[in-house]
C-alpha cells in the first residue's frame, strides 16, 4: 500500500482537520528549538486518549514511527521526526481534569502550558514548583517527557519529584494507567522510569501531579561580583550554613552585556558574575533570610546588592534571566546551547575548562547556569548557520565540554534530554552494560521501535530500525545469562559480598546453576526485607557492604554502602549538621533494605519521598551484570532514570550495593502540637482544615491507641526546662522528674532536668499531631496558624513539644511489635482519605492506627490472634481502597502467617511490564522468587 493511502486510512479514523499531510503545515515540524531536522510524513491533532489509542494502533499495524510533541520548545531533537512517520500534536489537548484543592493533586492533559497552569493553581494558594525557562510555551507533557527542571529545582526539584501517576497508550496501543493519586503503590515505579523517556516508551495522554502550598511571601535579590570564582564561593558558603533558598541563578558578564541590551533591566554589566537569589517562606522569615544571605555574600566579595521592593521589580529581574535565549538572536542566526551538570562545588573550575575550551576554538559564549543545582548552560553564538566548518567546531567543542563534565561524575544533559543532540555521548557516559539495561526497557515497552525512533541510543546500539535496516549489533533479545568462569565459586547458603565485583561473580554463579537468592541486610532480617534462607534459598547478606564512601557536604550528597544501618548513617550526618530525611521502626534496618522496600515516614511531605533523595545507586542484575543508575547530582536527564525502577523493587530486579543519597540541613527548629480529640469526625475534620496550613509541615497525623507517652526524644536533644514533653505513660501529669537519663529513639543520650514539670499523655481517645520544622520564624508561623483552626474548633488548647515529631510516633507505632502483629499499609487518595477512616471507623477503631493526613496513607496493627481473622480484617481496609484507585498491603506479619495473609492484594496494570523487564535483568528468575510477584 502506498504512503497516501496509509494516511488516507489514518484521516478515517478521526475528524475533519485532525491529519495534516501538505508540505506547507509539516515543515513548521522539522525542527524543534535545537538544530537537528527530520521531515515528517503526516501531522495530527488528537482531541481525546480515544484519539491517540485510535492513531497509536493504526501506527502499530502500519509500521509507521510515532514521534509526541508539545510545544516544540526542546533543545536536543526529542520532538524531530528524524525517521519520517507521524507527529503527534497535543495542542488540541490541554484540559485540566481534575483539580482537587484540599488534597493539593491535580489530573491534567499533556498540551496544558506549564506557566497557565501554575497561574490557575496560584489563584488558589497552591504552586507547581517546575519551572523551565520555557515555562511560557512548553506543556506539560513535554516537562514530564523531558523531566524538566528549572530555577526552582534546588529548593523544590524537578518535574519527576510531583509526577505521582501517567495515563499512557503503549506502542501496541493498549491503554494502562501507571501510578496514580495514591503515593507508594506496591509496584515498579514505572511512573518514575516514564517520566523523562522522551516518548520512546509510551505516549502519554493524562498526567496526575502533586501541588504543594504557594509560598506566602517571596523576596529576590541580586549580586554583582568580580569573577565567577567569588560568586561560586558565595553560593558554597550559603549552602554550608544551612540555609535552602528557593532559587540560585548566576550569570557572567558575557550574557550580563547581551541580556541588559536586549531588556533594559539595569544589570551591572561591568561585573564578572551576577547571583540571583529568591528566598521564599512566611513573611516573618524573609528578613532574617535576606540578612544571612547577604552576610554570606558580602563575605566572599559581593557588592551592589539589589533587592525587589515590590512583585514588578522581581518579575523585571526574572524576565531579563530567562530572556537570555532570546538577547542572542540580536547577536547572532543561531545558538548552540550546551546543558551539562556537575556536582555544585565543581562549579568554578568547569566554568574556567569551558571558557578554555571556547578560546581554543575560537568561539563566542556567554554563561547562565543553576548555581544551586550545578546545571551549566554555555550559549555558544553561531554568526552562520550554513557555515559547515563553524557548525562543526562548535560541536567539537560540545563534545570536550560533555567530556569534562563526565571526568567530573557529572551528566551529559541536566534539563534538556539526550534526544538527537547527544545520543553518540551516550556511549562516553555510559557502560555497555548500563546502555544495555536501558535498551532492555525499551524492548519491554517499545519492541518494534516505533515510539520516537533513534532517540537517546547510540547507534551502537539502536539497532532495531522501523525500516527493517540492522543499524548495531544486536541487543534486541535478552543477554544469556553470565556464565561462571573457572575461577568463580558457587556461593555458600549464606553469601556476604563486601564488594559489588565480588557480588556479581556470586550471582553469576548462582543464575547458572538457578539456585534462589534471598536478599537481606542482615541474618536476622528486619520486617520488610523478607524471610531468607529457605530450602535451598541462598541468603545473601550485605552486612560487608557497609560504610560511608563519599561524603560531600558542599554538594550534599552522601554514598553509603546499601548494609549501612540508617541509625549508622544518621548519627555520622548528625555531627555534621545534615541529615538523609528518613526514618524507619527498625533500628537494624539497612538504607539498601529501605530502599527496596520503599519505606516512607510522614516527613515525606516537608522533604520529599525516598524516590526523590535517591540520587544514584550501584546495583547488579540477577544476570551478573553490574551497572550504575543516576549521578551524585540533582539533575539528570540522560537516558532512562533506571534508580526510580529499583526503588520498591524489592530486591526483584538486582542487589543495590551502594546509594547516593540527597542531603538537607537539619532543620533549625522542629515543634509538634499535640491536641487530644474524643471524636474521630471531629479529628477529621480538623486534620483536613490543619493541613490547608501546610508549608513547613513534615508530618499530619490523626492517631488513635498510640502510645505517643512512652516516646522518647531523638537525635542527642534534651527537654528545656518547662518544655511540655511526653514522657513514659505510667508517669502522671504533672509529675516531677527525679532522675535523669535515658536513650532517645537514634540510640543518643536523653537528659530531662531534674524537678522539671511533665505534662503526661495527653487525654482523649484521638490526637491530631502537626509537626512543623525549618526556620523558628517559619515554624511559629505555622504553628500559629494551626491553633487557630483548633481555637475556632473550641477544643483543648494543644500541648507543644519539641523534642517529639509525628515521624517519631509513626516509628512508635510500627516498631513496637515487629513480627508478631499484622500491621497494613492503606493508600488512597488523600481528598477520599478523611472518607474512607469514616467508611472503615468499625474495623480501624478496633486496633490503634495513624492516618498520615499529608500523604493519604493509613497506618492499622491488628489486635487479631488468628491469621485467618487477621486476613479477614485486611480485605474489609482492602476492597474500598482498592475501589477508590488504592491499595492496602501488609508491611509485616508473623513468619508463620506468610501462608494465609495475601500480603499485596494489589495488581498493577503494568503487571506483564513488571514481568517483562525481570525478565530481562534476571533471567534466571533468582531474585527474591516469589516475594513480589
Amino acid at each position: 500500500m502506498r504512503k497516501e493511502n496509509k494516511l488516507n486510512s489514518l484521516e478515517t479514523l478521526l475528524r475533519k482537520g485532525q491529519v495534516f499531510t501538505d508540505a506547507a503545515t509539516l515543515i513548521t515540524y522539522e525542527l524543534d528549538a535545537g538544530l537537528d531536522r527530520g521531515a515528517p510524513e503526516g501531522l495530527v491533532f488528537p482531541q481525546s486518549a480515544a484519539d491517540v489509542e485510535q492513531i497509536v494502533r493504526w501506527a502499530a499495524q502500519q509500521h509507521i514511527p510515532l514521534v509526541a510533541r508539545g510545544a516544540g520548545t526542546g533543545l536536543s531533537g526529542g520532538a524531530v521526526a528524524e525517521r519520517g512517520g507521524i507527529v503527534i500534536e497535543f495542542s488540541r489537548m490541554n484540559a485540566v481534569l481534575d483539580l482537587d484543592e484540599s488534597g493539593r493533586s491535580a489530573i491534567l492533559e499533556p498540551g496544558v502550558v506549564n506557566l497557565a497552569f501554575d497561574e490557575r493553581v496560584r489563584a488558589q494558594d497552591l504552586y507547581f514548583p517546575p519551572d523551565p525557562a520555557s515555562q511560557r510555551a512548553s506543556t506539560i507533557g513535554g516537562n514530564v517527557a523531558e523531566n524538566s527542571g528549572g530555577p526552582h529545582c534546588f529548593k523544590y526539584g524537578v518535574t519527576s519529584n510531583y509526577v505521582t501517576g501517567l495515563d499512557v497508550v503503549l506502542a501496541s496501543g493498549r491503554s494502562m494507567r501507571i501510578g496514580g493519586r495514591a503515593l507508594d503503590y506496591p509496584a515498579y515505579d514505572l511512573c518514575g522510569l516514564l517520566t523523562g523517556s522522551e516518548g520512546t516508551l509510551a505516549i502519554i495522554t493524562a498526567v496526575s501531579v502533586r501541588l504543594v502550598r504557594n509560598p506566602p511571601a517571596v523576596k529576590t535579590m541580586m549580586a554583582a561580583f568580580d569573577s565567577l570564582e567569588q560568586a561560586g564561593a558565595a553560593v558554597s558558603a550559603i549552602i554550608a550554613a544551612g540555609l535552602v533558598p528557593a532559587t540560585m541563578e548566576m550569570m557572567d558578564r558575557n550574557i550580563l552585556r547581551i541580556v541588559e541590551a536586549y531588556v533594559h533591566a539595569g544589570l551591572p554589566v561591568d561585573a564578572g558574575a551576577v547571583l540571583i537569589i529568591d528566598v521564599d517562606g512566611y513573611p516573618a522569615s524573609l528578613g532574617p533570610q535576606i540578612d544571612e544571605v547577604i552576610h554570606h555574600l558580602q563575605a566572599h566579595g559581593g557588592h551592589d546588592l539589589r533587592i525587589a521592593a515590590n512583585a514588578e521589580e522581581r518579575d523585571k529581574i526574572w524576565y531579563a534571566r530567562k530572556s537570555a535565549a532570546g538577547a542572542l538572536s540580536r547577536l547572532a542566526p543561531s545558538y548552540y546551547l550546551v546543558d551539562i551538570t556537575v556536582p555544585r562545588s565543581l562549579l568554578a573550575e568547569t566554568l574556567a575548562g569551558v571558557n578554555s575550551i571556547c578560546d581554543r576554538y575560537g568561539l563566542r559564549a556567554g554563561h547562565v547556569f543553576h548555581a544551586g543545582d550545578g546545571n551549566l548552560h554555555p550559549l555558544i553564538l553561531i554568526m552562520d548557520p550554513s557555515d559547515r566548518q563553524l557548525v562543526e567546531k562548535v560541536h567539537h567543542a560540545g563534545r570536550e565540554m560533555v567530556e569534562l563534565c563526565i571526568r567530573k561524575d557529572g551528566s551529559i544533559s541536566g534539563e534538556h534530554g539526550i534526544g538527537i543532540e547527544k545520543r553518540q555521548y551516550m556511549s562516553l557516559m555510559f557502560s555497555d552494560d548500563e546502555l544495555a539495561a536501558m535498551w532492555d526497557v525499551k524492548q519491554v515497552f517499545d519492541p518494534g521501535g516505533l515510539l520516537n525512533p533513534g532517540k537517546i541510543f547510540p547507534s551502537s546500539v539502536d539497532r532495531v530500525s522501523t525500516r527493517g535496516e540492522p543499524v548495531g549489533p544486536d541487543l534486541s533479545r535478552p543477554p544469556p545469562i553470565y556464565r561462571p568462569q573457572e575461577a568463580y565459586h558457587i556461593p555458600a547458603a549464606v553469601f556476604t559480598p563486601s564488594t559489588a565485583s565480588e557480588a556479581a561473580q556470586g550471582l553469576s554463579a548462582l543464575a547458572a546453576i538457578r539456585r534462589p537468592v534471598r536478599i537481606s541486610g542482615s541474618i536476622e532480617a528486619s520486617p520488610l526485607e523478607g524471610q531468607p534462607g529457605e530450602n535451598n534459598d541462598v541468603l545473601l547478606c550485605t552486612g560487608e557492604l557497609k560504610g560511608i564512601k563519599v561524603f560531600s557536604p558542599a554538594d550534599l550528597y552522601v554514598t553509603v554502602g546499601s548494609g549501612t544501618s540508617l541509625t549508622e548513617l544518621q548519627s555520622f550526618l548528625a555531627s555534621e549538621r545534615v541529615q538523609v530525611p528518613l526514618a524507619a521502626p527498625w533500628p537494624s534496618a539497612s538504607i539498601g533494605g529501605l530502599v527496596a522496600a520503599n519505606v516512607n515516614a510522614p516527613l515525606r511531605m516537608r522533604y520529599g519521598s525516598l524516590r526523590d533523595l535517591v540520587l544514584c545507586a550501584t546495583v547488579v542484575l540477577g544476570d551478573g551484570r553490574v551497572i550504575r543508575a543516576g549521578r551524585p547530582v540533582i539533575k539528570n536527564v540522560a537516558g532512562y532514570d533506571l534508580v526510580k525502577v529499583f526503588v520498591s523493587s524489592h530486591g526483584t530486579l538486582g542487589l543495590i550495593t551502594d546509594v547516593t543519597l540527597k542531603l538537607t540541613p537539619l532543620p533549625r527548629a522542629r515543634r509538634t502540637l499535640l491536641a487530644p480529640l474524643d471524636d474521630l469526625e471531629q479529628g477529621l475534620v480538623l486534620a483536613e482544615q490543619a493541613r490547608t496550613t501546610a508549608l513547613v509541615a513534615s508530618a499530619i497525623l490523626l492517631c488513635k491507641d498510640c502510645d505517643i507517652s512512652a516516646l522518647h526524644a531523638p537525635a542527642g536533644n534534651s527537654f528545656p526546662v518547662g518544655a511540655r514533653a511526653p514522657v513514659a505513660a505510667s508517669v502522671p501529669v504533672g509529675a516531677r522528674v527525679v532522675k535523669s537519663g535515658g536513650e532517645g529513639l537514634y540510640g543518643r543520650p536523653l537528659s530531662v532536668p531534674v524537678g522539671e514539670v511533665l505534662y503526661g499523655h495527653p487525654p482523649g481517645s484521638y490526637v491530631l499531631a502537626y509537626t512543623a520544622e525549618g526556620l523558628p520564624e517559619d515554624v511559629q508561623a505555622e504553628l500559629d496558624q494551626v491553633r487557630q483552626v483548633l481555637r475556632t474548633a473550641a477544643v483543648p488548647a494543644p500541648m507543644e513539644v519539641d523534642q517529639v515529631s509525628g515521624t517519631d510516633i509513626w516509628a512508635r507505632l510500627l516498631g513496637n511489635s515487629p513480627g508478631r502483629a499484622l500491621q497494613v499499609r492503606v493508600g488512597v487518595p488523600a481528598r477520599d482519605l478523611a472518607s474512607y477512616i469514616h467508611a472503615q471507623s468499625a474495623a480501624l477503631n478496633d486496633t490503634a492506627f495513624i492516618a498520615d493526613i499529608g500523604s493519604g496513607l493509613v497506618y492499622a496493627v491488628s489486635e487479631h490472634r488468628e491469621p485467618t481473622a487477621a486476613q479477614h480484617w485486611l480485605e474489609s481496609l482492602r476492597r474500598p481502597a482498592l475501589a477508590l484507585g488504592g491499595y492496602a498491603v501488609a508491611i509485616d506479619m508473623p513468619g508463620t502467617w506468610q501462608d494465609t495473609i495475601d500480603r499485596w492484594g494489589y495488581q498493577p496494570a503494568a503487571l506483564d511490564l513488571m514481568r517483562g523487564l525481570k525478565a530481562r535483568w534476571d533471567p534466571g528468575d533468582i531474585l527474591n522468587p516469589g516475594v513480589f510477584f
